[in-house]
């Protein structure tokens, strides 16, 4: 918890100046091509984050990151900061943190669709367009396969849950006749 709040405030100051340079969005693309090396790329963490480097060479390390990432001089004064303050682990956070609200400032939101078979594109088509009717933003959605829900779909949509699955409604009656016993 304490890390998802950390990463939003330095996300948060990011932002800010992304907006004004109207680079926000470009950021977002660089921190995100950084995270995955971060994550992926063994040893660059432990070469970030590891205390017993010193400071200079974990701070060379993040500034060859940068500029084989072609980041401005804002961005990596931005990721020289973090190494500086001992936050260079909680990078992949900063950088998801930063895709969400380089969407909400677009106007996209992400969504998830569960269905117990695999749905034909137009069908998709037209649940995409109510959802993005519903929620007043453009949707960006990930399908997913679930045959133990029976039959129907379950849509989430940040913090909207449509939950239109037969195994959801069986539940509901097998509780209401519960209450009736």
């Amino acid at each position: 918890m304490k890390q998802t709040i950390l990463a939003r405030r330095y996300t948060k100051a990011l932002f800010s100046l992304g907006k004004e340079q109207g680079k926000a969005e470009e950021y977002a693309e660089k921190l995100s091509e950084i995270a995955a090396l971060f994550e992926e790329a063994e040893g660059v963490a432990d070469a970030l984050t590891n205390p017993l480097y010193p400071l200079e060479a974990r701070q060379k390390v993040m500034a060859k990151i940068a500029e084989s990432a072609g980041a401005d001089a804002i961005l990596t004064r931005f990721l020289d900061l973090l190494v500086e303050k001992k936050r260079a682990g909680i990078l992949p956070d900063i950088a998801l943190e930063m895709k969400a609200m380089v969407d909400r400032e677009q106007g996209i939101s992400h969504g998830s669709l569960i269905s117990a078979i695999q749905l034909d594109a137009s069908l998709l088509e037209k649940i995409q367009a109510t959802l993005e009717k519903i929620t007043g933003t453009k949707v960006i959605l990930e399908t997913q396969v679930d045959p133990s829900i029976i039959g129907g779909i379950i849509a989430k949509v940040g913090d909207l849950v449509l939950d239109g699955s037969i195994k959801t409604q069986l539940n509901g009656l097998k509780e209401s006749i519960k209450g009736r016993e």
